[in-house]
This record gives C-alpha cells, sequence and structure tokens, in this order.
C-alpha cells in the first residue's frame, strides 16, 4: 500500500464542528488521526463517470484515458467496508423497504391491494425521485468502539464543490438528535468526513454539531447543517459509522443507524447499491 500523504486537521473547525453537546448520546471523542489517515488511504475515491460521445462511446483524453464528465453531480452513496483485519463485524448497505417512506404505496388491512399512500412528516415535502423501492442506508458496527473497523458510505462527485448545506434522514423517534429512541446518533457517528483539496479534515457529527433543521416524523428525523460547514474546495466526503456497542457508543449502545436521503447542497441521494465494495 502506498504511504498516504500527510493530513492536517484543521483545529478550528473540528473545535465548531464537532465538539461534544451535553445532550449527546456518545461520549463522542474524536477520532484519531492515525485512524483517519488509515480508513482514507485504504478506501480510494470512486471514479468519475466518463464524457459519453453522441453513440455512447467513452470521450478519451490524448493520453487514452476516459475523460470525466464535467455535468455529472453529486448522485451515489456508495456502502463501503473498512474492516482491514477481516472481522465481520461492520456493514454497509442499502436495503429495500427501509428507507423514510415518501408517497410510498399501503394497503390498509383486509386489503391485498394498494389502497393508498403514506409519507413521513420528516421526509414528506422532498426525497430522491430515483428511490423506487424505499431504500434506507444500513451502518452497522457490532461489538466494541475500539476494533479498527467502520461501517462506510462514500459521497460521489462531490470533488471540486464548496458546501452550503449537509444532511440526512435519520430513522429515529423523538423530537431531536438527542433523544435515546432509535437509530444511534451519537457526537461521532454517524458522522460526515469532510476531506478538503488543501488536505484538512473536518467533522460533522449527527449530535454534535446544531443542525439547523431538525424535522420529525413518525419514525424519522430530518437533520440538515448549513452552518459551521468547513469553507473551502472539496475534495472527498464519507459518511462513517465506528462507535459501537460497548459504553463508548453511548448509552443506547445500539452501534447501527438507518440513514436515507442524504443530502449535499440540496441535492438528495436516497437509493444505492447494496453490496459493500
Amino acid at each position: 500500500m502506498k504511504q498516504p500523504r500527510r493530513i492536517v486537521i484543521r483545529t478550528a473547525v473540528v473545535a465548531a464542528v464537532v465538539a461534544t453537546s451535553v445532550a449527546a448520546q456518545t461520549t463522542g471523542a474524536l477520532p484519531s488521526l492515525d485512524f483517519v489517515l488509515a480508513m482514507l488511504a485504504a478506501v480510494p475515491p470512486p471514479p468519475d463517470d466518463p464524457l459519453l460521445d453522441a453513440s455512447g462511446n467513452a470521450v478519451l483524453d490524448p493520453t487514452g484515458k476516459p475523460m470525466s464528465d464535467p455535468n455529472e453531480n453529486f448522485h451515489v452513496v456508495k456502502p463501503i467496508r473498512f474492516d482491514p483485519a477481516g472481522t465481520d463485524l461492520v456493514q454497509s448497505t442499502w436495503l429495500s423497504g427501509t428507507g423514510c417512506p415518501h408517497q410510498a404505496a399501503v394497503a390498509f388491512f383486509p386489503s391485498t391491494s394498494p389502497n393508498g399512500t403514506f409519507s413521513d412528516p420528516a421526509c414528506a415535502t422532498t426525497a430522491d425521485p430515483k428511490d423506487r423501492h424505499n431504500q434506507g442506508l444500513l451502518l452497522a458496527k457490532t461489538g466494541p468502539t475500539a476494533n479498527n473497523a467502520a461501517a462506510i458510505a462514500e459521497l460521489k462527485k462531490v470533488r471540486g464543490i464548496t458546501l452550503t448545506e449537509l444532511g440526512y434522514d435519520i430513522r429515529k423517534a423523538g423530537d431531536t438528535s438527542a433523544s435515546p429512541l432509535g437509530s444511534h446518533c451519537g457526537g461521532g457517528a454517524p458522522r460526515f468526513n469532510v476531506q478538503m483539496a488543501d488536505g484538512t479534515v473536518a467533522f460533522v457529527g449527527c449530535n454534535s454539531a446544531l443542525p439547523i433543521m431538525q424535522t420529525p416524523g413518525t419514525g424519522w428525523l430530518r437533520l440538515r447543517w448549513t452552518t459551521n460547514l468547513p469553507p473551502g474546495v472539496v475534495s472527498r466526503i464519507l459518511i462513517v459509522f465506528d462507535e459501537g456497542q460497548d459504553a463508548l457508543g453511548g448509552p443506547d449502545q445500539f452501534g447501527a443507524a438507518f440513514l436515507d436521503n442524504v443530502d449535499v447542497n440540496g441535492m438528495l441521494v436516497g437509493q444505492g447499491p447494496v453490496d459493500p465494495d
């Protein structure tokens, strides 16, 4: 494995974005720099989609490599397992029937065919229109937090943007992210790892940085952040879940979360591949 270049954490941004609130479900300690470096080095960024010509063939640059499509924007959240020791104690995957229902067909008993629709209030206004099977993103870490493993989801095609909004819907009961009911929502997980073009890394934790929007629903909570986001040009964004079922995983010690409608600058992704790779 090639040696990763050194990444300097911008402490001012980290302090503003990741400082753990008193109400947090976890002690919310920052991940170690060594862990962040190892994870970024082991998980290569996903390739851009190629620019296609009128015949549907990839356009090549003078060196013969496919050219990146300049019109491609954020559209994929790719599940990944970071588990270098092969412990099989983490999972990241999109699963049908587990997402925030938006105009979902329902069959009220005793009907055996759809005769109505249901939308959770948290995602009633907007959702990913490409989600045809009510998918949700499962992130799980079984066992101890100290295990060198994490459930990850990489946000594709965010390089070069400036952040104005981040967020997701989380399967959780209660009016705020501090609620102990439902998915784990700690100071450090699930969190956005934002790597900037200058090599700095900032974090936005589920229950650390105060969201500007918390929309509660029947069993979901919509969280959005527009302040305290790192300034500058983005290189990569990952969602990381690395808090397990021990005391470091907060009082719930649940070690799992379902997410949906991952939001980057108002663009939502609520579906994706099942198999992490």
